[in-house]
């Protein structure tokens, strides 16, 4: 098994989307990226802690890529929107992929490369590459929220 932690906006909706796919084992929302240690989701949301809300994606690289699920991350969300995401406004809500080592981040930056070129999006791509640091796992309550409360709550999903 292998390990990958993206920053997307809502983590809600980023969890429930990278669940969809076949060699994704298992996610957990969390924080991670700032300087608080055991953060808490109100210190998180208001913006005090420097952590962006992430998912960690645990999933089977024979059966799906590090490059795929950058791909997907690319998918899931505008990535050309500087800390913000639907209605969520702040640093916490920013696109990063957290990279834990120098394969991962040579593929993140690659795929960068690759999407600008694609000419896709309008405006350039401002995704955050950020060497992982402690990733916090949220508090239980928004573990699978999606899936206890329904997509209403959030704008990807």
């Amino acid at each position: 098994m292998a390990t990958a932690i993206f920053g997307a906006g809502c983590f809600w909706g980023v969890e429930a989307f990278f669940e969809k796919f076949e060699g994704v084992t298992e996610t957990k929302v969390g924080y991670i990226g700032g300087h608080l240690k055991n953060p808490t989701y109100e210190q998180v949301k208001a913006g005090k802690s420097g952590h962006a809300e992430s998912v960690k994606v645990n999933y089977d690289p024979t059966v799906i890529t590090y490059a795929e699920l950058v791909n997907i991350f690319f998918e899931a969300h505008d990535p050309t929107s500087r800390n913000k995401q639907g209605i969520d406004v702040g640093h916490q809500y920013r696109s990063v992929v957290f990279y834990s080592d120098a394969s991962q981040q040579y593929i993140a930056e690659e795929k960068i490369k690759e999407w600008e070129e694609k000419g896709i999006f309008k405006r350039p791509i401002v995704t955050e590459v950020e060497e992982a640091t402690t990733f916090y796992e949220a508090e239980e309550y928004h573990q699978k929220y999606l899936q206890k409360h329904g997509s209403a709550a959030c704008s990807i999903g």
